[in-house]
């Protein structure tokens, strides 16, 4: 028992002392795959971002629904429907808000496939090169309001979570 309580407090040590940064600024690289989770499907996301000053970066989406509910009466939703890629713009917080420098918060805009909108996520790394991040996104404006079957596929709020990793060669 003892063993297993020196472990676990040596793990959770270790995790609230990472010396990682969660965004170091220009040049900083961020890699993301997670989960994206949205009425009427679920899928798999993937982003890139690229630092550009201190605290902003721009950066790509792309999305695919793997699981999206078919409608009745008609067939599956296209490739079209269930896949989206955005530009991003992000502000990251983290260092304007003094929170840890493995913590970052990121306001942001996208534009894709399907409308303009907005995002809030944040990431925390707990070793040099890997962490968690969760993001919500919301349209601002749909390209295309006709209320088609599948036209809300990535179309409205949607939440994304999963794993994150730093590729800056710092």
């Amino acid at each position: 028992m003892k063993k297993i309580f020196l472990a676990v407090m040596t793990t959770v040590f270790g995790m609230a002392n990472a010396q990682t940064d969660a965004f170091r600024g220009a040049g900083d690289t961020r890699y993301q795959i997670g989960m994206n989770i949205q009425d009427g499907g679920t899928g798999v996301m993937t982003s890139l971002d690229y630092g550009l000053g201190e605290s902003f970066s721009i950066g790509a989406q792309a999305g695919y629904l793997l699981g999206a509910k078919v409608a009745d009466g008609f067939s599956k939703p296209s490739f079209g429907d269930r896949f989206d890629i955005k530009a991003r713009f992000n502000a990251n917080l983290g260092g304007v808000l003094g929170l840890p420098q493995n913590i970052d918060v990121y306001p942001g805009l996208n534009l894709g496939l399907k409308n303009f909108g907005g995002h809030l996520g944040a990431r925390v790394f707990f070793d040099k090169g890997f962490g968690l991040f969760a993001e919500a996104q919301v349209p601002f404006a749909k390209y295309n309001d006709n209320d088609k079957v599948y036209k809300n596929l990535n179309n409205q709020f949607q939440m994304n979570v999963g794993v994150s990793f730093d590729l800056s060669k710092k």
